[in-house]
């Protein structure tokens, strides 16, 4: 492609508004794309506008699976931005949308270097392409394609979310969990007729900020975070509360992984029911697991020398590094059965322009990660 034709790729990407709960019609539009480039790609619909969309590109093993989400998170208000969020307007070297940086500019600059590297009619490996529905809140389709088995046979991962270049071989889990009091509703004026749901939510928080104290650090995550964010009870002031519930968030390391949290809490809530007879119940709502690689490892340094020699032809941006960071991704949940499987995020411009008011690319950056990903695909099966 040239350099008009890769851009108006990204900007119709930009142009469909995928908020959550609406990637169909991206996963047509890649679905059209491939086809016009001979590769065939298999749209996964499910839950009315959403789907799923998987490509194969060569054959044989290993197998390099290269991944992206297709939603985005919601426009926000509108009279804020200084372009339309849908319009993709182009002003110097910046393309404004909402998902411009998180992440359709990595999804487009995959979608590029696969089409690209498939018409030299040259290109020896496999590589399986997976663009996922719902990555911004709940991920439920990286875990419809996880339990459908897409990345069992997966031999790496590179996914697609703004680095600037830089790639990073490590990021945190994220967990989610609420805890449910249940006691028994009297007067305030008589408390001991009856059992206040919020107290043995405060003795939980209260052992919580200890709970994981003996918790190792991680060689390249570092400590284990840990937070109790949400409590929740209580209707009237002068009334005992029956109901009460505790949210909290952490966020796993390889080190102390997602089972040893769910013990450890598990383990604190049955002490706490023990001791005083209460009714605490615990709920896991959300358990993505973290991903970390060598930064040693001949993937990660094919990684970061691929993305150095393309980002090395944009002096603007800054040359590509290591790094680490404690968000998570769709990742989390294709080693959920693969917890070995090398994994590294590597992408276009800056994380923390994702989600913002005025979201935008760099045409400059976008171009260099294309030329980063065929060096990388390339270079991983040499």
């Amino acid at each position: 492609m040239n350099k008009e034709e890769r851009t108006q790729v990204l900007a119709d990407l930009v142009k469909i508004n995928s908020v959550n709960g609406n990637e169909l019609a991206v996963a047509n539009y890649l679905h059209d794309l491939f086809a016009r480039h001979g590769i065939t790609a298999t749209v996964w619909p499910f839950d009315g506008q959403r789907a799923n969309l998987t490509a194969e590109i060569g054959a044989g093993e290993p197998i390099l699976g290269i991944t992206g989400h297709m939603d985005t998170v919601a426009l926000g208000d509108e009279d804020r931005w200084d372009y339309p969020p849908l319009a993709a307007t182009i002003v110097g070297d910046r393309l404004y949308g909402r998902g411009a940086a998180d992440m359709k500019s990595g999804l487009a600059a995959q979608v590029i270097a696969l089409i690209e590297l498939h018409d030299t009619a040259r290109f020896k490996g496999h590589v399986r392409f997976i663009a996922t529905a719902g990555e911004e809140y709940g991920t439920p389709g990286a875990n419809r394609l996880e339990v459908a088995g897409v990345a069992k046979d997966l031999s790496a991962l590179v996914v697609g979310e703004p680095t600037g270049g830089n790639v990073i071989y490590a990021h945190s889990g994220s967990y989610n969990y609420r805890i449910v009091s249940t006691g028994q509703s009297v007067h305030s004026s008589e408390p001991e007729r009856g059992r206040n749901a919020l107290a043995p939510l405060i003795d939980f928080a209260l052992a919580e900020r200890k709970l994981f104290s003996d918790a190792q650090n991680d060689p390249y995550l570092g400590p284990l975070k840990h937070s109790v964010t949400i409590i929740r009870g209580g209707e009237q002031v002068n009334t005992i509360p029956d109901y009460a519930e505790l949210w909290g968030n952490v966020r796993p390391t390889m080190a102390f992984d997602n089972d040893r949290v769910t013990d450890r809490l598990q383990a604190t809530v049955n002490r706490l029911n023990q001791r005083d007879a209460n009714h605490l119940i615990l709920e896991v709502v959300h358990s993505w697991r973290p991903v970390a690689s060598d930064p040693n490892s001949a993937f990660v340094k094919q990684a970061l020398r691929a993305s150095q020699q393309a980002f090395s032809a944009h002096p603007a941006h800054a040359k590509p590094t290591l790094g680490i960071i404690h968000g998570a991704t769709d990742a989390s949940v294709f080693v959920k059965h693969h917890h070995d499987l090398p994994v590294i995020l590597l992408g276009a411009d800056d994380w923390n322009l994702s989600h913002q008011v005025n979201e935008y690319t760099t045409l400059s950056s976008f171009t260099a990660t294309v030329a980063a990903y065929k060096q990388l695909i390339q270079d991983y099966f040499a």
